[in-house]
């Protein structure tokens, strides 16, 4: 990230489980000062308290020492406003998974920031294309889909919409190369690659147990065992949150009109009820 489009102050929107995990990941690996923004006190108050454990157990595990723990903690602060994001040079956008709330968000920063910054959603399955309209430069937009959890998982899926410019994808792609992930790149479809196989793949999972095809416990262990995935499509399910499988779901079916993707009947149940996954303490497991 060399000369003058280098990326040096990092800023990320939301404090959830993901932008927590992209704002310690950056401090640590790449290295970089991460601003984090978000409305809610109640939500940057456990991101600060996720962070604190994940560096004492990266201390406790012998990964870290307790100096490079504090070197990472003091390398990542909260702001009160958005505006206070100004002088970042790449921003990640991490809020929930809605256009309205992304279009917004994206509004305010292409009025905030620099000319030059690169702003970056961390979307898994809305268009790059549609959230980079609504900015006066949408060649800065580029799509920067991390996987939770973030500082284990190795990947992040690039993606350009139609105005994406060549430079903001490179720039992108050296952040997340220094975060220490390997990258793919994607074109700009419902899902991108990763959601578009993955979502199809948990909800008919849903659906076996819907039609009391197998419980719960023999769906998972089928895959777990006969296929060698490290976790179940239930217990994955949970974990990714059923709100968020959800919103997925309901974006690649109206974008592409296709009833493959038609979320399961007992998915949106599982929402309405609050039963949304290991962050509720109940899903399909209860935590």
């Amino acid at each position: 990230m060399a000369g003058h489009l280098a990326i040096r102050t990092v800023g990320i929107v939301g404090a959830g489980q993901m932008g927590m995990g992209i704002a310690l990941t950056a401090a640590s690996r790449a290295a970089l000062p991460v601003k984090v923004f978000d409305k809610s006190s109640q939500q940057i108050e456990g991101g600060l308290k996720l962070v604190a454990s994940l560096l004492a157990k990266d201390v406790h595990k012998g990964r870290i020492s307790t100096d490079e723990s504090k070197d990472v903690h003091s390398r990542i602060s909260v702001v009160s406003a958005l505006d206070k994001l100004k002088d970042c040079d790449l921003v990640v956008e991490a809020a929930a998974e809605n256009l309205l709330v992304k279009q917004s968000i994206f509004s305010a920063l292409s009025q905030i920031c620099a000319p030059s910054s690169v702003l970056a959603t961390n979307t898994s399955s809305i268009s790059i294309t549609k959230i980079a309209a609504s900015v006066a430069r949408p060649e800065m937009v580029v799509g920067l889909h991390f996987f939770n959890p973030v500082p284990v998982m190795k990947l992040v899926e690039l993606i350009a919409g139609l105005q994406t410019s060549p430079s903001t994808l490179s720039r992108a792609q050296s952040f997340a190369e220094a975060c220490g992930k390997e990258v793919t790149q994607s074109a700009d479809v419902p899902g991108f690659v990763s959601n578009a196989l993955l979502m199809p793949f948990l909800n008919e999972a849903i659906m076996c147990l819907e039609k009391g095809v197998a419980t719960k416990e023999d769906i998972d262990k089928t895959l777990r065992l006969g296929m060698a995935h490290p976790m179940g499509p239930l217990q994955l399910a949970d974990f990714i949150g059923l709100d968020t499988c959800l919103a997925i779901q309901q974006t690649l079916h109206r974008e592409t009109g296709d009833d493959k993707y038609r979320p399961s009947v007992l998915l949106g149940r599982m929402v309405d009820a609050g039963w949304v996954g290991r962050k509720a303490g109940k899903g399909f497991y209860e935590y």
